[in-house]
């Protein structure tokens, strides 16, 4: 994780607040993590991050900020409303998330726009259960690297800082170099103890994104 940190340098955490971490993954789905971010800060400048707050916001700004995070606003806005509504009506919904786990799940059951992965990133980071979430890209680098993830957990000793920490760079060093077609090992912070590259991958010199060696 350290040369992780160090390659691509200090990643934003995902909010720890519930409903503001649902609005994260709400405004996260096919788009990128740039428009995400800056559709997050257009809605924290209103400010409108919390069920009521939201609910209070003009429809205009409202729609202005959501639009920031790209193409399917009116779907994004739609699913916005649903949470508001289900946060509003289920005032206790983040202290079951910090529940047991089994009252947790069932508490995100109550958000039907929520991915199964969206849910355990719930999990991990607004319900401080620490588990790695099943994020294809999070998977794809244990894998390459041979490593179960329960057995990564259990070296993390699992701390949910470390945890949350581990998950926030593999799955953006999934999307990033370790990708799913034409992996870009010849600059990967890992490449020389992954057992995935090729030999000739291998023999390549290792360049920081800064051009560095």
């Amino acid at each position: 994780m350290d040369r992780l940190e160090r390659f691509y340098g200090p990643l934003p955490s995902p909010p720890e607040d519930p409903f503001a971490l649902y609005v994260w993954e709400v405004l996260g789905v096919r788009t990128t993590p740039s428009r995400r971010d800056a559709a997050m800060s257009a809605l924290r400048r209103i400010p409108a991050l919390t069920p009521d707050s939201m609910a209070k916001a003009a429809r205009g700004k409202l729609e202005k900020a959501v639009g920031r995070a790209g193409p399917h606003r009116e779907e994004r806005l739609r699913a916005l409303a649903s949470g508001i509504d289900i946060f509003k009506r289920h005032r206790d919904l983040p202290a079951q998330l910090r529940g047991d786990l089994d009252a947790a799940r069932e508490a995100l059951a109550l958000l039907p726009h929520l991915t199964s992965v969206s849910s355990q990133w719930m999990l991990l980071f607004a319900g401080h259960h620490p588990l790695f979430p099943d994020d294809p890209n999070v998977q794809r680098v244990l894998a390459r690297l041979r490593m179960d993830p329960d057995f990564a957990a259990e070296e993390l000793g699992g701390v949910l800082t470390a945890l949350q920490r581990a998950t926030l760079y593999l799955a953006h060093h999934g999307r990033a170099t370790c990708i799913e077609t034409d992996p870009l090992c010849n600059i990967c912070p890992s490449r020389l103890d992954c057992p995935f590259p090729t030999p000739a991958q291998l023999s390549a010199r290792v360049f920081r994104r800064d051009g560095s060696e």
